[in-house]
């Protein structure tokens, strides 16, 4: 078996950051929802109950003011991570497709808050964590994937000059 060329190495890894892309608008919206129906994302609820000690549900009961002003942070916290998503995305999807080296310098930026997600949440709840693990290590993987078709030197056409015939 022959190892693929560096464009059919860039478009898998094109179509793997895309799905990558989409995932990173899916967690957020859902974020919203949850946040909208619960007070709080279902994903984050046994984070929360490790951290304070009680179910949210108790905080909503007994600490209303608190509640409320944690499910404002959820709120904020999902719209940046939508806000990322879509910038990932419409980096991915244009500029990485294209070729242009300065895309895949950007993608690494998403690794920093795909880090950060699994240790401040997944740090506290083991099926979090093996989630997020997911985006924290395709993302590299695919972006080393892609790396020859950004960096292989590409020879210039040589012109012939008077002398060479």
């Amino acid at each position: 078996m022959t190892a693929p060329t560096p464009s059919k190495a860039r478009t898998a890894a094109w179509i793997g950051l895309t799905l990558l892309g989409l995932f990173f608008l899916f967690a957020p919206v859902m974020d919203i929802i949850g946040t909208y129906t619960q007070g709080l994302p279902s994903d984050h609820a046994s984070t929360f109950t490790s951290l304070a000690g009680a179910p949210f549900a108790d905080a909503q009961a007994t600490a209303h003011g608190t509640a409320r002003y944690i499910s404002t942070l959820e709120y904020g916290y999902a719209l940046h991570e939508l806000t990322f998503g879509l910038l990932f995305l419409a980096v991915v999807i244009f500029a990485f497709r294209r070729g242009q080296r300065w895309a895949w310098f950007a993608c690494w930026a998403v690794l920093i808050a795909a880090i950060g997600y699994s240790a401040t949440f997944g740090a506290h709840d083991s099926t979090l964590l093996s989630r997020s693990l997911v985006a924290d290590v395709a993302l590299p993987v695919l972006l080393v994937i892609a790396a020859p078709s950004f960096f292989q030197h590409r020879e210039t056409a040589q012109t012939p000059t008077t002398g060479d015939v």
